[in-house]
């Protein structure tokens, strides 16, 4: 394949396709080796899941730039498998959080020696909750539903959007409701992540829970503020039609999803230090290797 001869948009495909395939690469990589070493399969499960969020983003970003002239539904459609596969990862997140501290998740027993333990509220929630609260089955549980609730909220708001889209009901106003409703449901359950971190941090820091909730956040954080920049320079008249091989309707999903697929190769390796095999092989000299190499 002669790269001289190629337009800009063929290069761009190619690009992205490697990264889509050292994404999936890195990944593999990495999911092989906790099947190899299949230890703990209630943490290991989640683990997956996680993980593989990283080719999922990138692959559907993907077929976003193969069809970059698709129909709006189509764009909406494949956002929607991001976002409700982001909505299982939460889920799988918390549950692995719960193995890690020997907590049932159904049961929300709080072992009697943290129990008690302070959390610390801020605004907005002080709002809603008292500044400090103690820790106990109740407000354990309220974690745990905080959480959820985006699990539940995000694959039927996409199931509505999608449905109204494909019927041709969907004005401006819709979608903002919709972008509000998601947007502060997705608030409450990274703020519950993040305050069921503080309160566990202790028990929680031999797990790396913080790179792990990163890796996360991350690929989050990027597709969503990335989205917000798009809108604001187009806006802008900053990106025109002129400059890419796209039409200016298409122009910010075709670089969004050419951004993720470059991401991901960066988060697919990240998590080979956030959930590293090392503590199901026992190897405890290569998990500080590991640790070594990426501080």
């Amino acid at each position: 394949m002669d790269i001289t001869k190629m337009d800009r948009g063929q290069i761009t495909t190619v690009g992205s396709g490697f990264c889509v395939l050292l994404t999936v690469h890195y990944t593999v990589q990495l999911l092989s080796q906790h099947l190899f070493y299949w230890k703990n399969p209630k943490e290991q499960k989640a683990i997956i899941i996680i993980i593989l969020m990283a080719p999922v983003y990138a692959v559907d970003s993907f077929v976003g730039l193969l069809d970059f002239q698709g129909s709006k539904a189509f764009f909406m459609f494949l956002g929607s498998i991001k976002e409700c596969y982001e909505a299982l990862v939460i889920a799988k997140f918390l549950a692995l959080m719960y193995s890690y501290l020997n907590i049932s998740i159904s049961k929300n027993i709080v072992p009697d020696e943290i129990k008690g333990r302070e959390i610390h509220h801020s605004f907005p929630m002080t709002l809603f909750q008292p500044r400090t609260t103690r820790l106990n089955h109740q407000t354990l549980k309220l974690l745990k539903y905080w959480t959820w609730q985006f699990v539940i909220i995000r694959p039927v708001c996409s199931l509505l959007m999608i449905t109204l889209q494909l019927l041709g009901i969907y004005p401006r106003w819709v979608s903002w409701t919709f972008s509000i409703i998601l947007n502060m449901s997705f608030f409450l359950a990274m703020y519950s992540l993040l305050a069921f971190y503080h309160v566990f941090a202790k028990e929680l820091k031999p797990h790396k829970p913080l790179a792990k909730f990163i890796c996360i956040k991350g690929i989050v954080f990027f597709s969503f503020w990335q989205g917000m920049v798009l809108d604001i320079l187009a806006a802008a008249g900053i990106i025109r039609s002129q400059h890419f091989w796209l039409d200016v309707e298409h122009v910010e999903e075709a670089i969004q999803n050419l951004l993720i697929c470059v991401e991901m190769v960066a988060f697919s390796v990240i998590q080979q230090y956030a959930y590293h095999v090392a503590p199901y092989t026992g190897d405890v000299e290569a998990l500080l290797k590991s640790r070594k190499k990426y501080e």
